[in-house]
């Protein structure tokens, strides 16, 4: 048997450098600087396709962040925008609900305003009409000369109330007649006028700002011709 029978079967690989045997470990020299020489050492071609993978992996895995980042403060910006719209909307809608509640407290007040003028209104009218027949004596007696003593005091006192509270006594002679405040008893001509004029007052008037009580009772005169 030769020498080269005789050597054991891989001895050739393992002295020349060649390939090692299944399941011996592979050791891969990923140092920068060569350890003899101490300078930079160029990386071989697999260490620069795994350099530039990792370097692809980190450049990718920064981009997904950013990209998740971006999604997330989209997504908060657009919760945000929808929360203020909400509110937004919220206080409008309390802002009309208050202006809606104090227009109708002013027209509430106003209202009331008028109808409390309008009851002391028709209060005033009421006592000023029953009283008119007092009124009517008091004005004959005075034309007639028989109001005197603590009884012309007291009408006066009654006049100068009525007049107070808005009542006024109308009518004179020689004023234009009008039907919108005169009521015509009698009706006659005479030269001496251009229109229809109040010839005689038969019973004053009596009216408030707002209405008239009675009418002043009158004797008119129309122009001759």
């Amino acid at each position: 048997m030769t020498d080269d029978q005789q050597r054991p079967e891989g001895t050739d690989q393992a002295q020349g450098g060649s390939a090692p045997e299944e399941g011996t470990p592979r050791v891969t020299d990923k140092r920068r600087i060569d350890p003899e020489t101490h300078l930079l050492r160029e990386p071989t071609p697999d260490e620069a396709a795994a350099d530039a993978a990792a370097a692809d992996a980190v450049s990718q895995a920064e981009q997904a962040v950013e990209g998740a980042e971006e999604v997330v403060l989209m997504e908060g910006l657009v919760e945000a925008q929808t929360l203020a719209a909400e509110r937004l909307e919220e206080l409008q809608r309390a802002q009309a609900a208050h202006y809606n509640l104090e227009q109708q407290y002013a027209a509430y007040v106003k209202r009331s305003k008028v109808e409390a003028g309008a009851a002391h209104e028709r209060g005033v009218a009421s006592v000023a009409e029953a009283l008119i027949p007092v009124l009517d004596d008091i004005e004959l007696a005075r034309r007639h000369g028989d109001l005197s003593g603590p009884f012309a005091s007291i009408a006066d006192k009654l006049e100068a109330t009525l007049h107070r509270f808005g009542v006024e006594r109308y009518g004179t002679e020689g004023e234009p007649f009008d039907p919108a405040v005169h009521e015509a008893l009698m009706h006659g001509h005479s030269a001496d006028v251009t229109e229809p004029t109040v010839q005689q007052v038969l019973q004053p008037g009596y009216r408030t700002a707002e209405r008239v009580l009675r009418a002043a009772r009158v004797a008119v005169v129309d122009p001759e011709g």
